[in-house]
């Protein structure tokens, strides 16, 4: 889940950034806001990164992506570009913990199978070999 949540984003520091310089450009709003704002949001992105597994990492996202598309007042564009990257969170954090349980299967079941081979080795056969007892049946 890490993964999948830390590339969207990054790719949303982009894309905050990029919005930045539009929003620049409007007469409504102070450029040193528009930076405070953007700057804020584009270090939280980059923090989200390494708390994703935290408790309230995923929450905290959420949030990030609430206030992206709320920043749709001030540059419209983002109304359609925050739902997207919503859109790709809910996707990350979805997939990305079906993965993880996948993963956490695969390792249980190789470490089992690590288990059985070694079980077998201290018997003094190889892996795979079956018992005297067994071919005698």
């Amino acid at each position: 889940m890490r993964t999948l949540c830390a590339s969207t984003l990054i790719a949303e520091i982009f894309v905050i950034g990029f919005a930045g310089l539009v929003a620049m450009k409007s007469d409504d709003l102070a450029v040193g806001t528009v930076w405070t704002v953007c700057g804020i949001a584009m270090v939280l992105c980059l923090l989200l990164c390494g708390m994703i597994t935290r408790p309230g990492g995923v929450q905290l996202g959420w949030a990030l992506q609430i206030a992206l598309v709320a920043s749709g007042v001030a540059v419209p564009a983002m109304f359609a570009l925050g739902a997207i990257f919503a859109a790709l969170w809910w996707a990350s954090v979805h997939y990305g913990r079906a993965i993880d349980q996948a993963k956490a299967r695969w390792a249980e079941q190789a470490e089992a199978q690590e288990r059985a081979g070694s079980g077998e080795q201290a018997q003094g056969r190889a892996p795979g070999q079956a018992s005297a007892e067994a071919d005698a049946v």
